[in-house]
């Protein structure tokens, strides 16, 4: 029997197919060849089509169904990861009312400025962990100001990889860990945050059914079944967000050790044990996956919006061949670039800069001394910059970081990125040959073997390299103490 993971995210979507018994890989696959498109109508807007996201994954099940041969009856579970913080509203035939409003979207950073000063910040910091922000909560807020007859249509809202399962099953559902990661979870009451949905004037039917994280949550339907391939009545067992399930899948679970990713955003995911929050603007508090009433588990993410984004922008700039090219050019560059730095800030409000959108730039810039290997290593190092500024952000907070876990894929393929990164915090880097739609698919394997057996089960898979520290980071330290000192005039 096997499990089928999917990790949706907004340039793509991978399907991944593993043994249900010894979690092993077989195939995993991304759909579209190409990257998904994101519109933006405005300026800071950031918007996709839910349609796009079911058609890559009935084309993906189905490829990874063919290559590997597998019957669509062998398939025993289903796990679902997904791009975080997104708004999807269903009007009362379960058609979505508008485009998705993705988590890149800065439209309601007003809004959740000002919900924070009608709510005041003990209220948020005690029982929300969070201020509003720019999440999903504070984007439905903007649908129904701004939009208000595409609101009065609006019968429920999901997050992307609900949207998925809904597809799937025909069932409007949701886990409280989503609810948390939309800002709608009150950490005091253990419950959804209806009160907050009261002050907007909205009413509590908006919010879906809430299913547990792993465990069995819905059924493929007969029309789940004719898109995908699958058989009708396969069971979804497990869904996250796609950083507390990248960090799950890379067995962070407790204090202490950090999940990294560096994708088209780069993300700080660390656990901790209190309620107490330090910082409310900066970066974020949700349930994580193995969170329990009787065992407080909270992630704590801080997300670079411009990361790899940067990076992807810069090769679509350069006549080079790829990723592999601009490594090499940059290896030629020693540490600080030679005085270019890069600020990798280009993709709407950046959290961690109290939501201020300064865009990407480059300074210091020398015509007759910079080349295309400068602005690669400017941008890695710019990258892994912006990583340690956050990272300073979370120990100012408790938040320790002993080991940093990462998977081996974006940024961290890069020598100079970890590099840098492990100089700078003096922080071993630990990378392992795995993605999030394979952990989705082996959560799934919770159901059957519980949490504990799970974790021993898969101690030390997919491991594959440790980064250590150099002990010579003088030109690392002069490099980043110059950014730092130019971001703040920023």
């Amino acid at each position: 029997m096997y499990f089928i993971g999917y990790d949706l995210g907004s340039s793509s979507l991978k399907t991944a197919l593993v043994d249900s018994e010894t979690g092993e890989t077989l195939a995993v696959i991304k759909t579209p060849a190409e990257e998904l498109g994101i519109d933006a109508p405005h300026p800071g807007w950031a918007e996709q089509d839910p349609e796009l996201w079911w058609k890559c994954i009935c084309e993906g099940t189905r490829e990874v169904l063919s290559k590997t041969r597998v019957a669509p009856g062998a398939i025993s579970g289903i796990g679902i990861a997904y791009q975080m913080h997104g708004l999807v509203t269903l009007d009362g035939t379960g058609q979505c009312v508008r485009p998705a409003i993705i988590w890149c979207d800065s439209r309601a950073v007003s809004i959740g400025e000002q919900t924070l000063g009608e709510l005041g910040e003990p209220q948020c910091r005690e029982h929300l962990l969070n201020e509003p922000g720019n999440f999903t909560a504070s984007k439905l807020r903007w649908v129904q100001q701004e939009e208000p007859e595409a609101f009065n249509k609006t019968k429920t809202f999901l997050l992307p990889g609900d949207y998925i399962a809904y597809r799937l099953s025909g069932k409007a559902q949701t886990t409280a860990s989503g609810l948390s990661e939309g800002i709608l979870w009150d950490f005091q009451k253990g419950q959804p945050a209806y009160w907050l949905l009261g002050h907007w004037g909205m009413p509590d039917s908006l919010l879906p059914e809430i299913v547990p994280t792993f465990g069995h949550q819905s059924k493929v339907s007969k029309s789940g079944a004719r898109d995908t391939g699958l058989s009708e009545g396969t069971p979804i067992l497990y869904r996250a967000g796609d950083q507390p399930n990248n960090a799950f899948t890379l067995n962070v679970l407790e204090p202490g050790i950090v999940a990294a990713t560096g994708g088209t955003s780069g993300v700080l995911y660390g656990i901790t044990d209190s309620p107490k929050v330090a910082e409310l603007r900066r970066f974020n508090h949700f349930l994580h996956v193995n969170h329990a009433p009787d065992r407080l588990r909270i992630g704590q993410l801080l997300c670079i919006n411009g990361a790899g984004s940067l990076y992807r922008w810069l090769k679509d700039q350069l006549d080079v061949s790829g990723y592999d090219e601009m490594n090499t050019l940059a290896e030629a560059v020693p540490v600080g670039s030679d005085g270019l730095l890069c600020f990798p800030f280009g993709n709407g409000a950046e959290r961690m800069l109290d939501n201020k959108s300064i865009g990407a730039s480059f300074s210091g810039l020398e015509f007759n001394r910079h080349h295309k290997g400068h602005l690669c290593r400017a941008a890695l190092e710019g990258i892994a910059f912006a990583f340690r500024y956050g990272m300073e952000l979370m120990e100012g907070s408790g938040l320790p970081f002993k080991t940093i876990r990462a998977g081996n894929d974006n940024l961290f393929q890069s020598d100079i990125f970890t590099t840098t990164l492990a100089a700078l915090g003096q922080t071993t880097i630990e990378l392992y040959e795995v993605t999030g739609a394979v952990g989705a698919a082996r959560a799934c394997m919770v159901e059957q073997l519980g949490l504990e057996e799970y974790l021993e089960h898969t101690a030390g898979r997919d491991y594959l390299a440790t980064v250590l520290p150099v002990k010579e980071v003088g030109d690392y330290r002069i490099a980043y103490l110059r950014w730092k000192d130019e971001l703040q005039k920023k």
